[in-house]
């Protein structure tokens, strides 16, 4: 996804004691770095939202990362960020006669023989495009922790439910793995929906709701996350005034960032977060280890 004047420690950034959890309490702790969020894995390395990606990502020194869920047309989540399968494999080759080639009229496995890497570099010829069940295990094997979107829940009924249920199956429900996951998306209601079936779980808003509605979005939100040209120092600072439903200060990851000068322009207004395609860039820029 893409100074510090009237910051006080009421806005302050995530610390380093604060990376252990992912519902930053911005009211405590000492003024440090923003979590860097590798957005779809290291996608400036590998491509997005491969177990590649995610290894990348892991070889790099970043815990955090970000992928989006959706679902085949036989009941499969899978991790893919557009609708569309066009773009980011060969289903036009492989399925000629298939256009708009919607992830959702597709079978798993259909979509288990494309080829997810070609488009990104010949050196990731094979590449598939992972189940959620796959990609959590490969989280897991990497010890990382996971900022999981539900992507384009009207299309597909249930998703939250479904994705829930596979999460604790996989054992990302217990204590451990709660402070090691994030549920968000850009649908309020979805978020909702998740927080009201699994409230332990962490949830986040993909967006920048009026301060005046940031009442209504911390019933069921821990972390309000707006795209970085969108927020200011005094945004962050309301959204941080604001308690979540774990009873700590909203927090705000800030997407897409991709540069070192807009990473320490919103690392300046006290966001806890930023989630990058290009993480060392990002790490750099701030200084953080």
């Amino acid at each position: 996804m893409h100074a510090r004047a009237g910051a006080t420690a009421a806005a302050a950034v995530l610390g380093a004691a604060a990376l252990l959890s992912p519902v930053p309490d911005a009211r405590a702790g000492e003024v440090g770095a923003p979590t860097v969020i590798a957005h779809r894995g290291a996608s400036s390395h590998a491509p997005e939202n491969t177990l590649a990606s995610i290894d990348k990502a892991a070889e790099l020194g970043f815990s955090w990362v970000e992928n989006d869920v959706q679902r085949t047309r036989d009941g499969e989540l899978v991790v893919i960020h557009d609708d569309s399968l066009e773009r980011t494999t060969n289903a036009e080759e492989v399925f000629p006669g298939r256009a708009p080639w919607k992830v959702k009229d597709f079978t798993a496995a259909e979509i288990a023989r494309l080829d997810a890497g070609s488009w990104f570099s010949p050196a990731y010829a094979g590449t598939r495009v992972p189940t959620l069940t796959e990609y959590l295990r490969r989280v897991e094997h990497n010890h990382e922790k996971l900022l999981l979107e539900i992507k384009n829940p009207e299309l597909y009924p249930g998703v939250e439910q479904q994705t829930l249920k596979l999460l604790g199956n996989e054992g990302w429900l217990d204590r451990d793995h709660l402070e090691r996951l994030v549920v968000q998306s850009f649908s309020a209601d979805s978020v909702r929906t998740v927080h009201e079936l699994k409230p332990a779980v962490t949830t986040a808003y993909l967006g920048r709701p009026a301060v005046t509605e940031l009442p209504r979005y911390a019933v069921f939100a821990d972390l309000v996350n707006p795209s970085y040209a969108s927020v200011s120092a005094a945004y962050v600072s309301a959204v941080h005034g604001f308690e979540g439903p774990h009873g700590k200060a909203l927090g705000v990851f800030a997407w897409t960032v991709d540069d070192a000068a807009s990473a320490r322009r919103v690392a300046g207004y006290g966001v806890d977060g930023i989630i990058t395609n290009e993480p060392e860039v990002v790490r750099a820029a701030l200084g953080a280890d």
